[in-house]
């Protein structure tokens, strides 16, 4: 028995499937390093990622895939659910050994797995899309803390480059440490070990903040509470658009806690 160990990356898991390809590698298991290990007595082969080798597996998944489900296999990996790397895997042998229309077989629980997390994914994406709020910060960077059930933060920031093309922010990943730093040229993956800002709400610290940012954000939720009619609340409803879990990060939604 072998388990394949990769870092973590898209990339890396990439290489691996290269590499159990190359090696004749049938493997029990493929995790990222810091993963747990299942399979206590099986021998553990370490892949070091290769972007040339994923590259190639990439263009090979996208010759095989049809247009719509061009990313299926990207999304489905954002998820980072336990054992996500081995269902790929699997769908990956079939996809390769040439059998048609696996996409749509979903009597295959791999296919059926991989179709609906995929798009819980792409739905978590659409939420970034909506529900980010950007604070405005004294060095003209406008910064947004957000903690997305999934790692999406990949799929939003061209969205956001073509939105703000003009400005310098930061998307920062709370629940997984790390964000995308866009300087009015190309967005750049950071981590930031002297935080300014709050790791439960992303709320950024006074002394930081730009001057009249408060007075803003004050007039924002002024804003929501008057256009809000009572007799028409609908906590439920709301609830059903706007995910209790994203409130902590609108300051408009702050009044309602």
């Amino acid at each position: 028995m072998t388990i394949i160990t990769y870092d973590g990356t898209f990339g890396g898991f990439l290489t691996a499937v290269f590499e159990s390809y190359n090696r004749k590698i049938f493997p029990v298991d493929i995790c990222s390093r810091m993963g747990e290990q299942k399979h206590l007595f099986a021998q553990k082969t370490d892949i070091q990622t290769d972007e040339a080798k994923a590259e190639r597996v990439w263009r090979g998944i996208q010759q095989k895939m049809t247009e719509k489900n061009k990313q299926f296999v990207f999304y489905a990996f954002l998820s980072e659910e336990q054992g996500i790397e081995m269902k790929i895997y699997r769908f990956l042998r079939r996809l390769f050994s040439g059998n048609l229309d696996i996409e749509t077989d979903f009597g295959d629980p791999d296919v059926l797995y991989l179709t609906q997390t995929s798009r819980k994914v792409k739905q978590e994406a659409m939420r970034m899309l909506q529900f980010v709020r950007f604070q405005h910060t004294k060095d003209g960077l406008y910064f947004c803390g957000i903690e997305p059930r999934y790692d999406v933060i990949p799929l939003v920031v061209s969205q956001f480059q073509k939105r703000f093309a003009d400005q310098r922010w930061l998307l920062y990943d709370l629940k997984r440490n790390y964000g995308m730093l866009y300087d009015k040229n190309k967005p750049q993956e950071v981590v930031i070990s002297n935080k300014e800002f709050s790791s439960i709400t992303g709320q950024v610290n006074d002394n930081v903040l730009q001057e009249g940012e408060e007075f803003y954000q004050k007039l924002w939720k002024s804003y929501f509470t008057h256009i809000n009619i009572q007799e028409r609340k609908n906590l439920k409803l709301q609830r059903q658009h706007l995910p209790r879990r994203f409130w902590k990060f609108l300051p408009e939604m702050m009044i309602l806690n």
